[in-house]
């Protein structure tokens, strides 16, 4: 009878045992993979939003989590290289994730999407801008979140308007993107009516912009388009336009909201109007500054915007999934209408329900520097 009794309390812990172990089980962390960039070309502009994503981490943990879980991040570096990136992927949906962001460069983000694409994993980028993203690969696991490449070009022309700028003056440096962008600001710029007068390029390595400065002030612009990218061409072609006394309107680039341009040539960029996906007006927006100053010290932009508002998407996504299904969570980011985070214009929101390029045509804004600070916002849409 001992014996028997025995047996029976053995048995009775192995079953309460057995319950605690699926109740760990079921309250393991929720693993979500970051494809981030910490040694290659995209390293200044991925690790930014990593700081928004750990922001938003914290804030979602400390609430509670998801579903009674916890978050952790996973994150694996791609060196921006397409099929590394392809291969940190895989890393990942062998590591149990259950969704995948991706904050690297385009390209790389294309070639991992050929990988979560077979593995019906929710993936979705915060920031990458290439329109091509949710085009090329009818993938309905792949959402993209920042604004495209299209609609900061379309908000910037809508700006030149405003402001009647006919003639312009278009300078670059020899870069891949700032070739890029030089070529498609130009195309952009005729298509809607105005006229690129001239038309100059600064090499990387020259100490000297005057004489292609000289030729852009004697064709007499009404603004200038600078789509170059590299700092230090970026600073010879400022240093010739004040040697120089030329006072046209300065317009450029998204890349020009890292505030690494700012303190790299202090004081020569006031007054340049540049394209953004952040207000720091927006009441949102104001919430998230100050948060962000109490965590990092330091005012924060656009790009830590990126990954806290991605990580809230996601998570949210996975609450109202009211699981870490696949297929259901993908249903749950494809449902998403009318959200509004730190990202985007006054009245902006996210809408996967009508596009996986989920975020607003009217919510790229052009802002201005001012005081060598990224300034107000002076137009928004188009």
């Amino acid at each position: 009878m001992k014996f028997t009794k025995q047996i029976t309390g053995l048995s009775v812990a192995a079953a309460m045992l057995s319950v605690v172990g699926i109740a760990g089980a079921s309250a393991a962390n929720i693993k979500i993979g970051i494809i981030t960039d910490r040694v290659g070309n995209s390293a200044a502009w991925a690790k930014p939003i990593e700081q928004g994503l750990e922001m938003a981490l914290k804030e979602i943990n400390n609430s509670g989590g998801i579903l009674g879980r916890k978050i952790e991040l996973l994150y694996e570096s791609d060196q921006s290289k397409p099929d590394v990136s392809a291969t940190k992927a895989r890393k990942l949906i062998d590591a149990g994730v259950v969704a995948i962001l991706s904050i690297s460069n385009s390209p790389s983000t294309q070639q991992a999407q050929t990988v979560t694409m077979k593995a019906k994993m929710p993936h979705m980028t915060p920031a990458n801008s290439a329109g091509y993203l949710t085009t090329k690969l009818k993938n309905p696991y792949f959402f993209q979140m920042g604004p495209l490449g299209s609609t900061q070009i379309r908000t910037l022309m809508a700006y030149n308007k405003k402001n009647n700028f006919k003639r312009i003056g278009l300078v670059k440096d020899n870069s891949g993107l700032g070739t890029y962008l030089g070529r498609i600001f130009k195309q952009s710029l005729e298509k809607s009516g105005a006229k690129v007068v001239v038309e100059q390029t600064i090499e990387i390595g020259s100490t000297d912009a005057i004489p292609q400065m000289q030729k852009v002030r004697a064709a007499k612009p009404d603004a200038i388009y600078h789509s170059g990218i590299v700092v230090s061409a970026m600073s010879t072609f400022f240093k010739a336009y004040h040697q120089l006394g030329m006072k046209q309107p300065i317009l450029g680039s998204f890349n020009l909201s890292v505030p690494r341009y700012l303190q790299v040539i202090p004081g020569m960029l006031e007054g340049v109007a540049f394209i953004d996906a952040f207000d720091p007006d927006k009441k949102q927006s104001r919430a998230f500054i100050a948060r962000y100053k109490k965590a990092y010290g330091k005012t924060p932009f656009s790009l830590p915007a990126y990954g806290y508002d991605g990580l809230h998407v996601m998570a949210m996504a996975i609450k109202n999934a009211g699981s870490t299904d696949a297929d259901k969570i993908r249903a749950a980011i494809s449902a998403i209408k009318g959200y509004v985070g730190v990202l985007g214009a006054k009245g902006a929101s996210v809408n996967f329900a009508a596009n996986r390029a989920g975020f607003s045509t009217q919510g790229a804004v052009v802002r201005v520097i001012k005081n060598n600070a990224h300034g107000p916002v002076v137009h928004s849409g188009y």
